[in-house]
């Protein structure tokens, strides 16, 4: 394997909310109120759609706002990562990454390890250059069991919701979080900085028609057919924790700059925000999660092609 190279789940797609346009020369992200599956594809007018866009669709009124989804792994940090992350917007490289403890930063002597403050406390954040930062990859269908579409978000509402869903999922299953036959939901909600105009975030359910109960039957069925198989799921989540800590930064060259465009634009073209990024003075916690709690109390929303 090579060092320094962050191997990845593999991807097929990217689901998001929202897509960039142009707007008077100037390429910005806006808002939706649903799902868009896109392929691998990029053209002038943006990312190509994928199929399952228009076939998931069908189903639901031509609004997809729920897609069924499996996870990879049972472990939920490896299905979903979040970080503090800062970019370099003329390269789209990024430049640091850090879980409000510690961070990994490139620096004129090489990437190295040093604390981190979060974005409230590190000078380098100012501007809301840095900001929560959240991958998850998910499975679609059943035509490729390792392959994954991946769904980025700089949400607070999004990354704490995940988080918690992720967690709660495993332990009420067994730790058969990858067994699980899931739904990924767009909600949404009001808040005072919205002014009463909904914004929408991403969370994670049982499939849609099953009870909780039904689901975790399936799921234990689903992990004893894929032990008589041979199936082992162990050896898998150990493979992808391999895999992710092999490199300092997880997206690579080829992604960066899309996601600076997406989700880290300058803030000088952010000219009609639905949230304003909070920046109360949070006391130390120990977990992104954690720090995450107060800002998202005065967050109003986040936005919509970042995805809440």
């Amino acid at each position: 394997m090579l060092k320094g190279l962050a191997i990845t789940p593999p991807v097929l797609g990217r689901i998001s909310i929202g897509k960039v346009v142009e707007k008077n020369g100037k390429r910005l992200p806006e808002k939706d109120d649903q799902f868009t599956i896109t392929s691998q594809v990029q053209s002038r007018d943006g990312w190509l759609l994928h199929p399952l866009n228009e076939e998931l669709r069908n189903g639901q009124d031509g609004k997809l706002r729920s897609i069924p989804i499996r996870l990879l792994f049972n472990e939920p940090d490896l299905n979903f990562r979040a970080d503090y992350s800062l970019f370099d917007r003329n390269t789209g490289r990024p430049l640091c990454v850090g879980n409000g403890e510690t961070c990994k930063r490139l620096t004129k002597d090489g990437i190295q390890s040093l604390p981190c403050p979060s974005p409230d406390g590190c000078s380098l954040a100012q501007g809301n250059a840095c900001k929560p930062y959240g991958r998850l990859n998910v499975v679609i269908g059943d035509d490729d069991p390792l392959g994954s579409f991946v769904f980025r978000t700089t949400g607070y509402n999004s990354i704490r919701t995940l988080a918690a869903r992720l967690h709660y999922l495993q332990a009420i299953s067994g730790n058969r979080l990858a067994c699980l036959l899931l739904e990924l939901r767009l909600r949404g909600k009001s808040t005072r900085q919205s002014h009463g105009t909904p914004i929408f975030y991403v969370d994670i359910t049982v499939r849609s028609g099953l009870s909780l109960e039904d689901a975790l039957l399936a799921a234990k069925q689903l992990e004893e057919t894929r032990q008589a198989a041979g199936f082992d799921q162990s050896a898998l989540d150990q493979a992808a924790r391999q895999g992710f800590s092999n490199g300092a930064f997880e997206d690579s060259d080829e992604d960066t700059g899309a996601i600076v465009e997406e989700f880290f634009p300058a803030v000088e073209d952010q000219t009609s925000k639905a949230e304003a990024a909070p920046k109360p003075a949070a006391p130390a916690k120990t977990s992104l999660v954690q720090k995450l709690e107060s800002k998202s109390l005065q967050s109003g929303s986040d936005h919509s092609a970042r995805a809440h």
